[in-house]
């Protein structure tokens, strides 16, 4: 198959964040203080990342913002002539870094939302004044005039609050709200009883999300991740695994995903020991699940193999203990009605979950 260049790359500046968010997205263990890149070494990573081709870079974490080079690594990146987007829960930002920021040449920023109220929001993220402090944040971007994108995790104990959050939104001045539906893997996944939605709540979700698409054209744009564990039909993770987007961990790991390394037998390599285009083009974990040629049945002959490529090889791993088996989200798998069944059990959970833990 004939490989493209990926459009975007999330830099994972650290693991260290304020929050101890129970769906957090980063490997349950987590990378030290001392073993993160420094400023050169991340400063090198972009500019290679701009020779291999990408044009956006996602300074993600944890929580970038705990990062002292922040604005360092945004001129690093502007000068490699990359789009920057700093994904932030704004604690820990002040109104004369976010001008500092401005000035670098920091190009977007995402908000993360843990929910519409302090008392939901500051019980979610595990930080109290957080919701307080994440308002004042996002009143400096507006009058700053940063493009802003609004990120709200939902799951069972915060969707009721989804026509709120997208209220916000548009109060906030956003162009853009990612409503995402949690997704199982890292934290979320030790955290499933207490986080799965209900089908009752995933479906309503779905209905207020085309009622507000409709409402808002023009207005804000909704970016939609469904409750994949009460749909028929798995996501196009990560746009086809190795096709369009690069993870940089902390460290240096570079992977095809955010739960690559759950997946066992895989080979990743580090920015520190091999050039980011060779790992891209040659790494044996980024062709491992690239295009349809790994595919088994009932994928192999689907036609939809080159709509969601199978779903989630990741969730696959985790659901059913096979990275090459179809996404148990997808009707056509052998293991859909016991996951939707499942699903449901989970959904009946207990409310209280296990914190994410703090990096050293």
């Amino acid at each position: 198959m004939t490989v493209t260049p990926p459009i975007a790359m999330l830099a994972e500046l650290t693991h260290r964040c304020p929050l101890s968010c129970p769906y957090c997205s980063n490997p349950v263990e987590l990378t030290r203080r001392d073993a993160e890149l420094d400023t050169a070494q991340w400063a090198d990573v972009f500019r290679q990342a701009a020779d291999l081709g990408v044009l956006q870079l996602h300074l993600s974490g944890g929580e970038p913002v705990t990062r002292r080079d922040l604005v360092d690594l945004v001129i690093a990146a502007r000068e490699a002539g990359l789009y920057t987007n700093l994904i932030t829960s704004g604690i820990g930002l002040t109104e004369k870094r976010l001008k500092e920021l401005d000035e670098a040449g920091l190009d977007h920023i995402q908000l993360s939302l843990q929910g519409t109220d302090a008392d939901m929001a500051d019980r979610i993220g595990g930080y109290r004044g957080g919701f307080a402090r994440k308002m004042d944040v996002a009143r400096w971007i507006g009058e700053i005039g940063f493009p802003l994108t609004l990120n709200a995790v939902l799951h069972r104990q915060n969707l009721h609050q989804l026509p709120r959050a997208i209220e916000m939104a548009v109060e906030m001045g956003a162009r853009r709200i990612e409503v995402a539906t949690v997704q199982f893997h890292g934290w979320a996944l030790m955290n499933r009883d207490a986080l799965m939605p209900t089908r009752e709540q995933a479906r309503e979700a779905d209905a207020i999300v085309a009622e507000a698409r409709a409402r808002l054209k023009g207005v804000l744009v909704i970016d939609y991740v469904r409750a994949d564990y009460h749909n028929d039909y798995p996501k196009r993770c990560m746009g086809g695994w190795g096709s369009t987007g690069i993870n940089v961990a902390p460290d240096g790991l570079v992977l095809p995903c955010h739960a690559a390394q759950t997946i066992p037998g895989l080979v990743f390599d580090r920015t520190q020991d091999r050039p980011l285009r060779e790992i891209w083009y040659e790494g044996s974990a980024f062709n491992a699940y690239r295009g349809t040629d790994w595919m088994p049945e009932p994928c192999a002959s689907c036609e939809r193999k080159t709509i969601d490529f199978g779903g989630c090889r990741c969730q696959a791993m985790a659901l059913v203990g096979n990275a090459s088996a179809t996404d148990p989200t997808c009707i056509k798998s052998p293991h859909h009605a016991a996951l939707q069944a499942r699903a449901d059990a989970f959904a009946a959970g207990p409310t209280e979950f296990t914190a994410r833990a703090a990096a050293g």
